[in-house]
């Protein structure tokens, strides 16, 4: 199996598309089909049948609100916002990943960061 399809890299993959929703749920509503391309335009594979489980999750974590914007059918889209629990875990993941992105990328350019012991 290829690495790019291993579960291990698509492990790490749901964590940035969970990123990705909360970035953009910040900006305003989301719904299903508009993530699935937003994905795909960064070059993330995702399919419905992996989104909305997701999408789901992460309502059930309190981080997106479900918002009703039509009136009900079977075919209505669920758009989501976000909520003030998914703000802060938005704000302490860009916190988090500003971190890492010194540790991996500016350490790199000065050569080795933290020097392991021998």
């Amino acid at each position: 199996m290829a690495l790019k399809d291993s579960q291990l890299v698509r492990e790490v993959l749901l964590s940035f598309w969970k990123i990705h929703i909360l970035h953009h749920a910040a900006d305003g509503i989301v719904y299903g089909q508009w993530m699935i391309g937003e994905l795909r335009r960064h070059g993330y594979e995702i399919s419905p049948g992996t989104l909305y489980p997701l999408l789901r999750r992460m309502e059930v974590q309190g981080w997106l609100k479900p918002v009703r914007t039509a009136p009900a059918s079977r075919y209505r889209r669920k758009e989501y916002k976000l909520t003030r629990l998914g703000s802060q875990a938005l704000e302490l993941i860009r916190e988090q990943l500003e971190e890492l992105h010194r540790e991996v990328f500016e350490k790199k350019k000065k050569g080795r960061g933290h020097h392991r012991p021998e």
